[in-house]
């Protein structure tokens, strides 16, 4: 069932994700070279709880961090350890945050100093492809005419799209309907309407968009071994262009 947000329940939303995109944004002038993962897993738990909100991963279905940290071919739900960043290294950093009985979701990679020009190029691909997603997310479109967009320009330029892990509704649960896949043909699924909350996420691998799970039970690698961007954002269906809710102020 797809849940339509009243006005007060919206500016919950906004809270949460609010401090989703602020911890986005710390989180980005800490990550450099020689840190490890898990550090910046620590850094961000302190911030989202001095925010006064709750870390949304931590303990979900088990995970057992703040942040997932997918280092280069993990394309998500990398777990934060004691591996130490690289230069030329590119950090998928997918985060929430709980408050007021709502959450907010969104991920953006990072890259790690002076990287590869065919890292950047993906980079820059993938969060075009979002905001491809994001511009048809409108009242009166249809769930997979975001679905297209995305598939469509990373596509048109080279890339593929994961197809193993969806976008999806977002409100009190972290997880509700609809599903948003990042591929398929245009005007299908669900019609849009003002009130809808989405975490749209597109992965795109510079090679095959098959996956492999690793032995953990939660790490995702591309399966040729190839490069891997994941972009999120929680955005709001309005009357007229979509909001996005988790910018990284």
């Amino acid at each position: 069932m797809i849940i339509l947000k009243s006005q007060e329940e919206i500016e919950k939303m906004c809270r949460a994700c609010r401090i989703v995109g602020s911890t986005l944004a710390f989180l980005r002038d800490k990550i450099q070279p020689g840190l490890t993962t898990r550090q910046i897993d620590q850094f961000a738990d302190e911030y989202i709880r001095s925010a006064d909100a709750i870390p949304a991963f931590k303990g979900y279905r088990g995970y057992p961090a703040t942040i997932c940290a997918s280092v280069n071919s993990e394309v998500i739900h990398g777990i934060p350890s004691d591996r130490i960043l690289e230069e030329g290294d590119i950090l998928g950093v997918d985060l929430g945050a709980y408050k007021d009985g709502f959450y907010g979701d969104a991920a953006y990679t990072f890259p790690l100093g002076r990287i590869s020009s065919k890292a950047e190029r993906l980079l820059k691909v993938a969060e075009e492809a979002l905001y491809k997603g994001i511009q048809k997310a409108i009242q009166g479109n249809r769930v997979s005419d975001i679905s297209h967009s995305i598939q469509r320009h990373a596509e048109n330029n080279g890339y593929s799209v994961v197809r193993a892990f969806v976008g999806h509704g977002i409100g009190r649960d972290l997880h509700e309907d609809p599903q948003i896949p990042n591929f398929g043909p245009p005007n299908r699924g669900p019609r849009l309407k003002a009130g809808m909350t989405l975490a749209i996420e597109p992965m795109v691998n510079e090679g095959g968009f098959e996956v492999v799970i690793m032995d953990d039970g939660w790490t995702a690698v591309t399966m040729d071994g190839g490069l891997s961007a994941h972009f999120e954002h929680t955005i709001l269906v309005t009357s007229s262009e979509p909001k996005i809710l988790t910018e990284m102020n």
